[in-house]
């Protein structure tokens, strides 16, 4: 090959190499965005509960009723703005455990119950936090804990709510204005046409980032019947709300 034609196809790859790096007019950049925000839980949900077993269903009940009662009354009296809700009741009758059958009884002999379990569960919901652990001290004295969770109210979860939106946008913004720098533009030259707050990416459901506020483990333990319990220690922890946003970005 001659010279002339060595030097001929050598300025034709410069030129489609440049013509390459360029970056066309009009185009269309996809940008996905995080936002995440933390907040102190202000809220506990604790449930709990009362069992009596008795071979008098009615007995069992009735120790059941009395003592759920007793509950309520403390928790209204110790903390007076929480919201309470009784459920679960439940009655089961109990059987004798399983023995070899003597010899000649058939093995379809009906079970004869022995006895009565009778019980009910109360939920507390409350955002008195500082009170929390005087008033569990205090129900246990009737009751059982059968388990409490931490979480944001709904008025924080609001306010995170919008937290969590404006930083997730300013953070579009950031990225928008990183990648413009990259391709040799200005930020103000970017046209922000569809911002999805699904983060789906083709706008439509499914790939949304639900809020779950990260509950603490439950604490469990037997009905107390002493006249003093100590208090507990309870420590609320944080909530955590995240969101992904994708925005199409059109520059000049």
């Amino acid at each position: 090959m001659s010279p002339k034609k060595v030097a001929l196809i050598a300025s034709m790859l410069l030129a489609t190499t440049q013509v390459q790096a360029q970056t066309p007019s009009g185009t269309l950049v996809i940008v996905p965005a995080f936002g995440e925000v933390t907040q102190a839980n202000d809220q506990a949900v604790a449930t709990f509960m009362i069992e009596e077993q008795d071979k008098d269903k009615t007995a069992a009940a009735s120790r059941v009723n009395q003592k759920m009662k007793q509950g309520t009354e403390i928790v209204r009296r110790e903390d007076p703005q929480a919201k309470l809700k009784t459920m679960g009741y439940y009655t089961y009758p109990v059987y004798p455990e399983d023995q070899p059958l003597p010899h000649g009884v058939p093995a379809n002999q009906k079970r004869v119950a022995t006895g009565w379990r009778v019980g009910q569960y109360l939920e507390v919901k409350t955002t008195n936090i500082g009170n929390l652990p005087k008033m569990t001290a205090a129900v246990q004295k009737v009751l059982g804990l059968n388990g409490i969770q931490f979480g944001l109210s709904d008025a924080a979860t609001r306010q995170l709510d919008d937290k969590r939106i404006a930083a997730t946008y300013q953070n579009l913004n950031e990225r928008i204005a990183s990648i413009a720098r990259a391709m040799g533009r200005k930020p103000g030259e970017g046209l922000i046409e569809t911002v999805d707050f699904e983060g789906s990416g083709n706008y439509a459901g499914g790939g949304a980032n639900e809020d779950r506020p990260q509950m603490m483990a439950a604490m469990r333990g037997a009905p107390q019947q002493e006249q003093q319990v100590a208090e507990p220690s309870f420590e609320p922890g944080e909530t955590t709300l995240q969101m992904r946003v994708v925005g199409k970005v059109r520059f000049k």
